[in-house]
């Protein structure tokens, strides 16, 4: 009998797993592919390791400018994706150190939930106090003739040619992390997006600023766009679609498909009598299930589809089934997209304040007068900070520029402390920094 049965082992599965064998709790976890789940092996560590190689790229193009004049720079991108899948194995041999625990059993296959104690693995029949449902999500596909012609987000980290240019249908995080990617190894790059603006989770100033960006660097983007079908020809492919009333072709040698991710459910998980919505798992404030006992956590509930996410209510779970309290804030949760340059949000945008009728002040501060993103020759970004006014506590942030990924995390720790503004533009910045971008804006409440 184990204490605890977790089927999957991402980022939200394998550090429960870890930490509940720290505690002393027996725990069993099944996996039907690597350790890791989708954000090591087919996600975040993945395109990251590619976003850095679009940011070598994109520098050495830039090289003249800083007094370096490189002759005959050639892109060999199968080297690329050799180092890609060099550190992917690496951290999954970590994950599997990390997992080399007494306490923590690894059961290799499809597992199948037979009740709220009962789960199986090929011939094994697992039996447990408590389960955890940490199956993660699927790439998603929109319903148009052709659509399988298209790659999904799996299916291109397999690719170890170029093609000379491709279409990505989907404007969101994913679609615009590959569109920035392959055109830096020199793919002409088309982005389809249906919504007004690329990034629809994001703020439209900060979004609108990386479409300007991008788009100086030849990705061609089209908002506003609706895809309705994929055709082959011969060895290339058309993508039409409607913007404006008008239809549209776009010819190209490969596609992307980038349109949202979906959840996926193990065998049994509505037979036992778990409760499923059209987002994925339904769970209560400690990722509960309607079944008690049961829990589901990161992409499989559809309530923050990230990592970072994932792993924090693995914790919010493990500490319900422990009867201890748990802080963690999981309202505030930093989000990123690693292009170039990086964007980067954490609470409520602009529109959102204006939807809930929120009495907020808005402030703006720019990269271009930032005396180190001058001398590193990343003048492009801006941060956008959002304060209520009554409170003076910051509801929301947005970056666009080098290092937004870090660059956020400043104004989380803020926001989890319940500082004002006030004790944001209090403190003492490094100079010279990118934090003082930060502090420009903060100083202006």
């Amino acid at each position: 009998m184990f204490d605890i049965i977790i089927i999957g082992a991402g980022p939200g599965g394998y550090e429960m797993a870890a930490e509940a064998a720290q505690h002393g709790l027996k725990v069993a976890i099944a996996e039907r592919d690597h350790l890791g789940g989708t954000c090591l092996n087919r996600g975040c560590i993945p395109t990251k390791a590619l976003c850095r190689n679009a940011e070598v790229v994109h520098l050495l193009k830039s090289a003249e400018s800083f007094g370096v004049t490189i002759e005959g720079m050639c892109v060999n991108y199968a080297r690329a994706v050799e180092r890609k899948d060099a550190v992917v194995s690496q951290l999954r041999d970590g994950i599997a150190l990390l997992l080399n625990h007494p306490q923590v059993s690894i059961f290799h296959g499809e597992a199948s939930i037979v009740d709220a104690h009962t789960v199986e693995v090929g011939n094994e029949k697992l039996e447990g106090r408590h389960l955890v449902i940490a199956t993660g999500s699927a790439p998603k596909a929109l319903p148009i003739e052709g659509a399988e012609y298209a790659y999904n987000s799996d299916q291109v980290l397999s690719l170890t040619s170029l093609p000379k240019s491709l279409c990505v249908i989907g404007g969101g995080v994913i679609g615009m992390e590959f569109a920035g990617i392959f055109s830096s190894f020199g793919v002409e790059v088309t982005v389809v997006e249906f919504c007004k603006e690329i990034l629809p989770p994001f703020d439209k100033d900060v979004a609108k600023r990386l479409r300007t960006a991008m788009s100086k660097r030849g990705v061609d983007i089209k908002v506003g766009a609706a895809v309705k079908a994929i055709a082959k020809c011969g060895d290339a492919y058309e993508v039409t679609y409607e913007a404006k009333g008008k239809a549209c072709t776009i010819a190209c040698e490969a596609v992307l498909m980038a349109v949202g991710r979906r959840p996926v459910l193990p065998e049994g998980t509505e037979a036992i009598g778990i409760k499923v919505n059209s987002r994925g798992i339904e769970v209560d404030e400690n990722m509960q299930t309607s079944v008690p006992g049961v829990y589901a956590i990161g992409d499989v509930n559809g309530l923050c589809m990230l990592a970072h996410a994932a792993s924090a209510q693995g914790m919010r779970a493990l500490h319900a089934i422990e009867g201890v309290p748990d802080a963690t804030i999981l309202s505030i949760v930093p989000s990123a997209v690693f292009t170039s340059p990086e964007m980067a949000m954490v609470g409520l945008t602009e529109e959102q304040c204006k939807a809930q009728d929120l009495d907020v002040s808005v402030k703006k501060g720019f990269f271009r007068a930032n005396g180190k993103a001058l001398a590193m020759g990343e003048t492009e970004g801006l941060v956008k900070m959002i304060v209520d006014n009554a409170s003076r506590q910051i509801v929301g942030c947005h970056i666009c520029g080098a290092h937004a990924a870090d660059l956020i995390q400043e104004v989380v720790m803020a926001m989890n402390a319940g500082a004002s503004v006030d004790a944001l533009s209090s403190s003492i910045h490094g100079h010279p920094t990118l934090s003082e971008v930060i502090l420009s804006v903060a100083r202006q409440f």
